[in-house]
């Protein structure tokens, strides 16, 4: 199966979940997230504006805020396929953009050097144990992962865990996934 069917896969069967228990997965997971070493010890941390089906990260965001830690999200530069990461202080510093995402408009944010981010919550639509993940089709958290040192980690529904994906030689496996059955150490 071609990595394009595979992701159309995954899609059709997070739309899937009901709303209640989607609403009770997410909030599984965020416990999970909000008691985990990697949350409590980091000052700076990335994470995308989630877009239905992903686990919701809204209120990831605001809990952040809430313990004083340095939110940063990305912006997609297609031309590159980079990311930017820029500081999110308030949701009206969103803009909606490339692909329907919401990112930090620059007029509005500071931007954040990769080094000053501690914990990267990478996003994906199915992910091994070993770590690997099938992202969106971009390429960027693949570009961005080969110069990152910092932790790593993914949310994830127990419906996005595959045994096998097709791996590629620049494919970097996240350290950690958080699924609402529990956490699954991938280093």
């Amino acid at each position: 199966m071609s990595k394009k069917e595979l992701r159309n896969l995954q899609l059709q069967s997070l739309k899937l979940i009901d709303y209640t228990a989607f609403q009770q997965k997410c909030f599984r997971i965020e416990q999970l997230l909000f008691e985990s070493p990697e949350w409590m010890q980091s000052n700076t941390v990335a994470v995308t504006i989630s877009k239905s089906p992903e686990v919701n990260t809204w209120n990831i965001i605001k809990r952040g805020w809430e313990e004083g830690k340095t939110v940063v999200v990305p912006k997609c530069l297609p031309k590159n396929h980079e990311l930017v990461f820029f500081e999110l202080q308030d949701f009206q510093q969103l803009e909606q953009s490339y692909f329907d995402l919401y990112e930090p408009d620059p007029d509005k944010s500071t931007v954040v050097h990769i080094n000053a981010i501690e914990l990267m919550i990478v996003p994906g639509l199915a992910f091994t144990e070993k770590g690997y993940r099938l992202g969106f089709g971009g390429g960027y958290y693949d570009r961005l992962l080969s110069t990152f040192s910092g932790l790593t980690m993914s949310l994830a529904f127990v419906e996005q865990m595959v045994d096998t994906l097709p791996i590629e030689s620049f494919d970097i496996p996240v350290g950690t996934i958080l699924t609402e059955k529990g956490r699954i150490d991938c280093d």
